[in-house]
């Protein structure tokens, strides 16, 4: 069968299209131009592509460039036999139009289900349209380290006269086809998991988002549940201007200690405006010195920053709440006030226990899971058919002071107790370990009170910047060679240990800037090379410019940039006492040099200026990948270590005497 990668490039006077088989190197180009017409022939391509069902697999297609496909299809022919020139000028106005309702927040003049051409979006698919993940394909390059990352050179203004001119855009036009081809290579087991649902369920999810899956599965099984139509499930809402909390509290909450009542009683007496939920409520609670942060959305709190292992007879105990916000609104039989309760927390439950019964290797407990997890979320959603915010509430407020009860018993219950983090669904806390047993009891309790169900571990060590940063180590486990050979070879980076024929392993967490293995796309992976080394530091007592000298690969020094609305970067170098500035592209990917230029973001608006790197920093600008001897990079290496060391000695600034021996 053949599938199509495929991008096109719109300008005033030129149109070019590349499509690139999905498995093989066979690409197709068509240039409309004074200078080469293809339009005929790319007509009789994407008819077709449409009457043989080959799919476009495109970045962002759905919204753009099938959009294009499809004018094509339905009106193109009449533009057969005009100048070439007219015809780029009729694609580029529909373009036009096409981003001009993307502006304006409108639906695309074509939905899904009108499309011609079966379509497969990436960019929907990976959720970048989302506001937490918003990326562009340079960004998405960037980040799985493609080898150019250049932006369009031609602005599509421009007036295409030369044969150069469209060779450079057709060359750029490729580049964005390949790397979408690496997208989707990436994305393949999401892509046969759609595949299965959307001929299970006749409902085309082949670029849909997680949330989206949620919510077209959720709308299909309650509209079998409940007999309701599913247009007539979609229209339904829950508006609230207002949520008295103290309604909604659960009878079983108490508390002993004042600290706790107070944050009890402040949730209380809360009234929330449901326009204005983002930062719409916050208090801090310090019991034993750990501050806890809560919200509406949920508690954070931790210790001060440190290494703490479980020695000297203490241990590190884990604890989290399985499922904790679906199974609170399913023990409690919650549901959006809208929607048939019965029938409702039924279908929430069926879900929760028939994931149990799946393998997790199976495609479907990993379904069931974003269900499970979604649903809240879209309580929340206006746009969704399970949007009521009292509900969301409901779980959001009663998971904080649930979880608030399990800390106070805890750390009341067991003498010498030391909590260490709270983060939404579990906690931490160092205890004597004479008391495992008692800990275990405490929590016993805690799940018959509530109804909840908990998961424990034990880590070895917690390397702790705060809450949202750190490292932990679990406490090692004895697995057979087999294992041990298949886990070393899939996590080289974690805990390895062979001692007296036992072998062991160990895994290792790392969260916020402590992370470098396996990121999501959509986030910034700049400078890996500093948490690489932080973490052989620390878990392996491996000094930073061990890890350095043993990692040559630039890509892990460079850092990525964006520029967002007024905001432009510009190249600033000085020769012979004399300042040029460039303008570069709105994502930018750059290394610490010896010698080099600084990278300034300046504001067009008013002249404001601010360096990416301030003070001595220069930086060399690497949007596309050029391999050289080490050497040659001129890396500043001394950047590197400076951050590296930072970082150690805020984790370490509360022991009494630095493990820095260096220092």
């Amino acid at each position: 069968m053949n599938h199509w990668v495929m991008d096109y490039e719109t300008l005033i006077n030129c149109f070019v299209a590349v499509f690139q088989h999905y498995k093989t190197e066979e690409t197709k180009i068509f240039v409309v131009h004074k200078l080469r017409n293809d339009y005929e022939e790319l007509l009789r391509f994407v008819n077709h592509n449409a009457y043989n069902s080959e799919w476009h697999i495109s970045f962002n297609g759905l919204n753009f460039d099938s959009q294009i496909t499809e004018f094509m299809i339905k009106e193109g022919s009449d533009l057969i036999g005009l100048d070439p020139e007219r015809i780029a000028y009729a694609l580029y106005l529909q373009a036009q139009d096409v981003i001009a309702r993307g502006n304006n927040e409108e639906f695309p003049k074509y939905s899904e289900r009108e499309l011609s051409v079966p379509q497969i979006d990436v960019y929907k698919l990976n959720h970048w349209d989302n506001a937490a993940k918003r990326s562009s394909l340079k960004w998405i390059q960037y980040s799985m380290d493609w080898y150019n990352i250049q932006e369009m050179p031609i602005h599509h203004s421009t007036m295409i006269r030369t044969q150069e001119e469209i060779d450079t855009i057709t060359t750029y036009c490729i580049n964005d086809v390949k790397s979408t081809k690496a997208i989707l290579l990436l994305s393949k087991e999401q892509i046969a998991l759609r595949k299965t649902l959307t001929n299970e369920y006749n409902i085309n999810l082949y670029s849909a988002s997680e949330p989206r899956i949620s919510k077209e599965l959720f709308l299909h099984f309650l509209s079998q549940k409940t007999g309701i139509k599913k247009y007539d499930l979609k229209q339904l809402r829950t508006n609230r201007e207002q949520i008295i909390v103290g309604d909604i509290i659960l009878p079983y909450i108490k508390f002993k200690r004042r600290e706790f009542n107070n944050i009890f009683e402040k949730f209380k007496s809360l009234v929330i405006n449901t326009k204005e939920t983002k930062g719409g409520f916050k208090y801090s609670v310090t019991h034993k010195g750990v501050k806890t942060d809560y919200g509406l959305g949920g508690l954070h709190g931790a210790t001060k920053s440190g290494v703490y292992e479980a020695k000297d007879g203490m241990i590190i105990m884990t604890s989290d709440v399985t499922s904790f916000y679906p199974n609170l609104a399913i023990r409690n039989k919650w549901s959006p006030a809208h929607i048939p309760q019965k029938e409702f927390c039924e279908q929430y439950e069926w879900f929760f226990e028939e994931r149990k019964k799946i393998p997790k290797k199976d495609p479907k407990n990993y379904v069931y899971k974003i269900i499970l997890n979604s649903t809240y979320g879209l309580s929340n959603d206006e746009n969704s058919f399970l949007y009521d915010p009292e509900f969301t509430m409901r779980i959001t407020i009663n998971g904080q002071l649930s979880l608030t009860m399990l800390y106070e018993m805890l750390s009341d219950g067991i003498p010498g107790s030391i909590p260490l983090m709270q983060n939404t669904d579990g906690l931490e806390m160092m205890i004597p370990a004479s008391y495992k047993d008692k800990y275990l009891e405490i929590c016993s309790k805690w799940e018959e009170l509530t109804s909840l169900q908990l998961e424990h571990d034990q880590y070895q060590k917690i390397i702790l910047a705060d809450v949202n940063n750190y490292i932990a180590v679990h406490k090692a486990k004895e697995v057979t060679k087999e294992e041990w050979d298949t886990l070393k070879q899939k996590n080289p980076h974690h805990v390895f240990k062979e001692i007296g024929g036992k072998y062991l392993y160990s895994n290792v967490k790392c969260k916020g800037r402590f992370e470098f293995n396996d990121l999501a796309l959509h986030k910034n992976k700049s400078f890996l090379i500093i948490p690489k080394a932080i973490y052989n530091y620390f878990v392996h007592d491996v000094l930073p410019e061990k890890t350095m000298m043993d990692n040559r690969n630039i890509l892990d020094y460079c850092g990525g940039i964006k520029a967002k609305g007024d905001w432009k970067f510009i190249k600033t170098c000085f020769e012979k006492g004399k300042r040029t500035d460039d303008y570069l592209q709105k994502i930018v990917r750059y290394y610490i040099s010896e010698k080099g230029c600084k990278i300034i973001k300046r504001n067009v608006a008013d002249a404001r200026e601010i360096q990416v790197e301030s003070g001595k920093w220069m930086q060399t600008v690497m949007d596309e990948y050029q391999e050289k001897k080490w050497s040659d990079y001129n890396v500043n290496e001394d950047y590197y270590l400076e951050k590296i060391y930072k970082e150690i000695e805020n984790v370490n600034k509360n022991k009494e005497k630095s493990q820095l021996s260096l220092f």
